[in-house]
């Protein structure tokens, strides 16, 4: 497991986000946890007094995300590692279209991701080192029918992580891209899906590949199943309707 001193993780207050604050901190790490719900953090910081910092924070406040980022890091003396967790995934009916709904999913899964590791990249770049994390899906890799936009978020964080891998390896900086399947966490309880991962253990994942360029899913059996079903012909995938 890589020992990382100086951490954040954006999307900190439930599910993979605030068992990878967990995780960090038994670790010895110093984590800035980010968060919209304060009161969820305040509960993670009592838990790790010394280890964990509290910032309460909406990642759809664009404009604040530099200040936040600054101080942050400097609260920390120090940044090692930056991962973005922070999600939406609304209930959407099979024939529903909710353009509300649709645009919290880009304004979290995408913009907001943007927003953040944008600063973490503009760092790392000058530093030459560092990791940054985000957490994709399984359901970015085709457009299925259940949640278009959903998956598009998630196709758009995929393609935008990989370009930042692509610019920044050069410079030592390590980008990776977690894909983990349907886990148990707060936003996917409506699912009531059989088999669903447990957030520690994706998170355990995480940390795990958290200074190893490149693109990863958690479960080897999702990575066989997903690479033959993005190389199905669209009328097939059509008529599949998954």
């Amino acid at each position: 497991m890589p020992n990382f001193r100086h951490a954040i993780v954006v999307g900190a207050s439930s599910g993979i986000g605030a068992e990878l604050v967990r995780q960090l901190a038994q670790q010895g790490c110093r984590v800035a946890a980010i968060a919209r719900r304060g009161d969820r953090l305040k509960g993670l910081a009592a838990e790790f007094p010394s280890l964990v910092i509290p910032v309460e924070h909406d990642v759809t406040d664009y404009a604040r995300v530099p200040e936040v980022f600054q101080k942050a890091t400097g609260d920390l003396g120090g940044l090692d590692l930056i991962i973005y967790a922070a999600g939406a995934m609304p209930t959407v009916g099979g024939t529903e279209y909710d353009f509300n709904k649709d645009k919290v999913m880009i304004d979290v899964n995408v913009l907001g991701a943007i927003a953040w590791l944008d600063q973490a990249a503009v760092r790392f770049q000058n530093t030459k080192s560092g990791s940054i994390v985000a957490i994709g899906s399984v359901a970015g890799d085709r457009g299925r029918v259940g949640q278009p936009v959903y998956n598009a978020s998630k196709a758009a964080l995929t393609t935008y992580v990989e370009a930042l891998r692509n610019r920044l390896s050069r410079f030592g900086v390590k980008v990776v891209t977690i894909k983990p399947g349907p886990t148990e966490t707060e936003m996917t309880a409506h699912l009531h899906m059989k088999g669903m991962m447990k957030a520690e253990d994706v998170a355990r994942f995480i940390l795990r590949k958290s200074d190893k360029t490149g693109e990863f899913y958690v479960k080897f059996t999702h990575r066989l199943a997903f690479f033959v079903i993005r190389h199905f012909p669209s009328w097939l995938f059509r008529k599949l309707s998954v």
